[in-house]
């Protein structure tokens, strides 16, 4: 009976394999999600904090642009100003310059904002971009781990599943029956020593004599608490 109770704990133990190898088929591919995902994030902020720059650029320029047009204009209005003959043009035409003069300094006033502004995102680029490169790194080895391991899954089911049928054989029918009825309502448990004079899988006191029988090991005893099949330990 001794070697029956090692194979029944062997039979869990490759059980317990294959749950988690079931299991990982379904939190391998979150976890690629996820890696996946912290990458993208990361590039996104990048393509986000360029995009804003580059449109700084665009504002700069332009306003540079409008500086210059409207200097040209001014300079023309301020020409004009030496030929005209009346108050009245002299009034419309000095509104007029002010009126360019204030269109340039808000003009030159926005290049100093933008250019603080692409002096900001330059750096935030930067720090982005290290940021993004330091998470690909990261997550690129944690991917290629995980894509090997989810590759090796299908040939290490197989692996445990011919263990575990190597085992089953070489138990009697009536044990296996026990075996997967107690496994199919307590799951990986279904096997637990006598600790402290106890169940270890509900922690009920065993009586004396049944202590007894389990040490002696003559027969498949199971918690009449818990259903839970009892195996004696060494500290019983």
């Amino acid at each position: 009976m001794s070697n029956a109770v090692e194979l029944l704990l062997k039979l869990q133990g490759v059980d317990y394999q294959l749950g988690e190898l079931e299991r990982s088929k379904d939190y391998l591919p979150d976890m690629i999600r996820t890696l996946e995902g912290d990458i993208a994030q990361a590039a996104t902020a990048v393509a986000e904090a360029r995009d804003q720059l580059e449109a700084n650029r665009l504002e700069s320029k332009r306003l540079e642009l409008r500086v210059k047009d409207k200097t040209f204009e001014l300079e023309r209005l301020q020409k004009q100003m030496l030929v005209i003959k009346t108050n009245k043009e002299y009034d419309a035409l000095a509104r007029e310059i002010e009126h360019v003069k204030a269109d340039i300094a808000a003009s030159e006033e926005g290049i100093l904002l933008a250019l603080e502004r692409i002096e900001t995102l330059e750096k935030e680029v930067q720090a982005k971009n290290a940021h993004r490169e330091e998470i690909a790194a990261r997550n690129g080895v944690q991917l290629a781990s995980i894509k090997s391991e989810m590759e090796s899954v299908g040939s290490k089911v197989k692996i445990k599943e011919d263990e575990r049928r190597n085992i089953v054989v070489r138990l009697e029918e009536s044990m296996v029956a026990v075996y997967e009825r107690v496994r199919r309502g307590k799951g990986a448990g279904a096997v637990v020593f006598v600790r402290n004079k106890a169940c270890s899988g509900c922690y009920k006191t065993l009586p004396p004599q049944l202590i007894q029988e389990i040490r002696r090991a003559e027969r498949l005893i199971t918690c009449d608490s818990c259903g839970r099949i009892l195996i004696w330990g060494d500290d019983a």
